[in-house]
């Protein structure tokens, strides 16, 4: 799969034969976890591996910092979603899973978040995703806090055809983070030489790197950012023949408001016509009309016009009109 022109792509520095000579994970301590523990390991770990049977773990606790742009990320794709009027999923972090020649696990890998476009169709059916057996994600996240995912990881992504990669390196630091890295989003699309770097998602059809960047950073959602979520989730169903409408939430909540104003412009309509009625009818018969007769005149929209028409035609002036008004508004 290959960038649009417009969204340029940059070769990465190295070969992949260059790659393979060493898979770095900055960040991480080696940690031995043998094969017949491995399935019932429940603590996280970047990688691990079966033939040194050793686990790369973070060095630092998960932070508030790290854990951010995944969970923020989810939210945002849940608005896109709305946008686009179908569901999109996001997964966190299951384990990528591929197994050796026997079916045995051979190297597990966990990544900060996955998304998913069309969940009902393309979803892995087990606890975790197996590269050659489940449809990958279209787009997974790395968030780079004390880690350097280009020294390992994303390698790993590229030579299991992953099609998109999204680094962040959050604007929130901590003392361990590296230095000299500044913060921003890296969009990794997988072409023909492998990974080369883009200026915005192929998955998520013009929402930049930039943007995705503000968006993951922000302690409350800009308009910026809604209108960005906005036009990538109207672009999203335009490609696929969906709206606003067909999500179960937004749909509702605008065809409420349709009928609402439906409501108030019938309601406008027939105030409009009742002052009219009023005005000639009380002009006619020269009863002098102030300004108490517009404000009765919207609450005597609720009542028969018939009815309102007959207590005009029989008053003597304003006064004794507004007297039988209000005695039709009691009934």
């Amino acid at each position: 799969m290959v960038a649009p022109s417009r969204y340029p792509r940059k070769a990465l520095s190295r070969k992949r034969s260059e790659k393979t000579r060493s898979i770095e994970f900055p960040g991480c301590y080696p940690v031995r976890l043998r094969r017949d523990e491995i399935e019932g390991h429940e603590g996280r770990f970047e990688y691990w591996e079966a033939d040194t049977e050793t686990a790369w773990t973070l060095r630092e606790p998960t932070s508030l910092y790290h854990e951010r742009p995944s969970q923020r990320l989810a939210r945002l794709t849940e608005r896109i979603a709305a946008f686009r009027g179908s569901p999109i999923e996001t997964f966190g972090s299951p384990d990528v899973l591929v197994r050796d020649a026997n079916g045995e696990r051979h190297r597990i890998m966990q990544a900060d978040q996955m998304v998913y476009l069309h969940p009902e169709r393309d979803q892995p059916e087990g606890a975790s995703v197996e590269v050659g057996e489940d449809v990958l994600p279209n787009v997974v996240l790395e968030a780079d806090l004390t880690t350097d995912v280009r020294r390992g990881k994303l390698w790993l992504y590229e030579s299991w055809g992953f099609p998109e990669v999204w680094v962040e390196v959050p604007k929130r630091r901590l003392p361990s983070s590296p230095r000299g890295r500044p913060s921003g989003l890296t969009i990794y699309l997988l072409g023909s030489d492998g990974y080369g770097e883009a200026t915005a998602s192929l998955a998520f059809p013009g929402w930049t790197a930039a943007e995705i960047h503000s968006a993951l950073n922000e302690d409350v959602m800009s308009l910026m950012t809604i209108e960005a979520l906005r036009r990538v989730g109207r672009a999203l169903g335009e490609r696929e023949g969906t709206t606003p409408e067909d999500d179960p939430v937004l749909g509702a909540e605008r065809r409420e408001g349709h009928a609402a104003g439906i409501r108030e412009g019938r309601s406008a309509g027939r105030l409009e016509v009742l002052s009219e009625l009023l005005h000639n009818l009380l002009s006619a018969k020269g009863i002098q009309i102030s300004s108490r007769l517009g404000a009765k005149a919207e609450a005597l929209t609720a009542v028969p016009l018939d009815a309102v028409m007959a207590a005009a035609s029989e008053c003597h002036d304003e006064a004794d009109f507004l007297r039988r008004a209000d005695a039709l508004l009691q009934r």
